[in-house]
């Protein structure tokens, strides 16, 4: 069974409007947990934003230039919510 799931702005502290200086993936891009999807700038550093969890990347809603608080969603990711093996 296949699942839509939204990403969010992570806990970015006390800063508000950070940059988003790239865009890691794109639609149809798989993605396992930990995986960098974006890299913001704040005035102090820069962060990769991993992926909360593994799937298919259905719909980015950044771009690079963009500036993003909490909450705002970052994309759509398909995620495979019950395991299938496959036999040999």
């Amino acid at each position: 069974m296949i699942k839509t799931k939204e990403v969010l702005i992570p806990d970015i502290g006390e800063f508000d409007q950070v940059e988003v200086i790239e865009v890691l993936v794109k639609s149809g891009d798989t993605v396992s947990v930990e995986d960098p999807l974006l890299t913001m700038e704040s005035d102090k550093a820069s962060m990769d934003v991993p992926s909360p969890f593994g799937g298919i990347v259905k719909t980015v809603k950044i771009k690079a230039g963009d500036k993003v608080s909490q909450p705002l969603k970052l994309l759509l990711l398909r995620k495979l919510l019950k395991s299938m093996r496959i036999q040999e």
